[in-house]
């Protein structure tokens, strides 16, 4: 969620102040460097993401970028291969609260995630977010497939889908009451955001409602996306998952973590697209690139459907929903 958490603070912050932030996901040894040379002289507050897979690589950006403020989204099973494993994970994203330990900084820690709490300890300025006993705290529901988020007084409608997203709202809120925003600012900023980029968009075709949300995925945001649409309320189902990169050695048994939890579910259809789902055991519709289950889907007759696109970069998903391919 780090794209999502900093397009929603990077909104909230232009309500008062002028802002600059990372284009797209520009997170990288060569994205921030040309993120740094355009901030211009005028703009009061940068919004600067940070993206890594080894150890080493966010340390070497908190020396460029010397941040007074930050936040960390989670901690999940991104990029395994490169950090070697999830102790790894936590130890290459915690070098930016080592960065504002050492430097006297903020942290803005969400509460409700035990790990982070105990991540950013001896940070002396800590801004806290949360369902409970945090500085911000607020609690979530479901309208019409999108995120309403309830905090300091105010309902804010998003248009964005997921429970999921609730600590990325939760964290932009925290970080415009820091910043001394009034309420109804940051609820009008958060409930015009619309997100894109292939990243829990909805698509709308014929009858069908697609979420798409194919940027990226690991395993902590491919279960947390197939929970999400299994409680979504809909007649009909479908699921296309793109394989996940990046794990390693651990692959295999991720992935088919993965087929265990979709068959917990009852589904109107899974098609599984690439990587490791070749090399797992399942029931599903397999097809072996986006290419070739994109001319399959243009194919189907769907009504009234929801359906949910997701996988990893490399597998580009959204090929799938590629208009020439009616063409082809």
């Amino acid at each position: 969620g780090k794209t999502t958490t900093k397009e929603l603070i990077r909104s909230v912050l232009s309500a008062s102040y002028n802002t600059y932030a990372t284009e797209g996901n520009l997170n990288n040894h060569i994205g921030i460097p040309l993120t740094l040379l355009k901030i211009k002289p005028e703009v009061q507050i940068a919004v600067i993401e940070m993206g890594a897979n080894h150890q080493g690589e966010i340390k070497s950006y908190c020396e460029i970028v010397n941040p007074t403020h930050g936040l960390i989204t989670n901690v999940g099973k991104a990029h395994l291969e490169g950090f070697g494993g999830e102790e790894g994970v936590r130890k290459g994203k915690g070098e930016l609260f080592d960065h504002l330990r050492r430097q006297q900084g903020t942290a803005f820690v969400c509460t409700d995630l035990p790990h982070l709490q105990n991540m950013a300890k001896g940070i002396p300025h800590l801004f806290t977010y949360g369902a409970t006993n945090a500085d911000v705290t607020g609690n979530w529901s479901i309208n019409n497939s999108f995120l309403s988020v309830q905090t300091e007084g105010v309902s804010i409608n998003t248009q964005l889908i997921g429970a999921y997203n609730f600590y990325n709202v939760m964290a932009a809120v925290a970080a415009g009451k820091y910043f001394n925003i009034n309420i109804e600012k940051i609820c009008e900023a958060l409930e015009q955001y619309i997100p894109s980029n292939n990243r829990s968009q909805i698509v709308y075709r014929g009858t069908n409602a697609i979420i798409l949300d194919a940027y990226n995925a690991n395993p902590s945001s491919m279960k947390a996306a197939i929970e999400n649409f299994a409680a979504m309320q809909a007649d009909k189902k479908i699921i296309l998952l793109g394989a996940m990169r990046e794990l390693g050695k651990e692959s295999l048994r991720e992935h088919q973590e993965i087929i265990n939890l979709l068959q917990k579910y009852n589904w109107d259809k899974v098609i599984l697209v690439g990587g490791d789902f070749a090399n797992v055991s399942h029931p599903y519709l397999y097809f072996s690139d986006s290419l070739t289950a994109g001319k399959w889907f243009q194919d189907q007759k769907w009504e009234y459907a929801h359906i949910l696109i997701k996988g990893s970069r490399g597998i580009a998903m959204e090929k799938i929903l590629d208009q020439h391919l009616q063409d082809k």
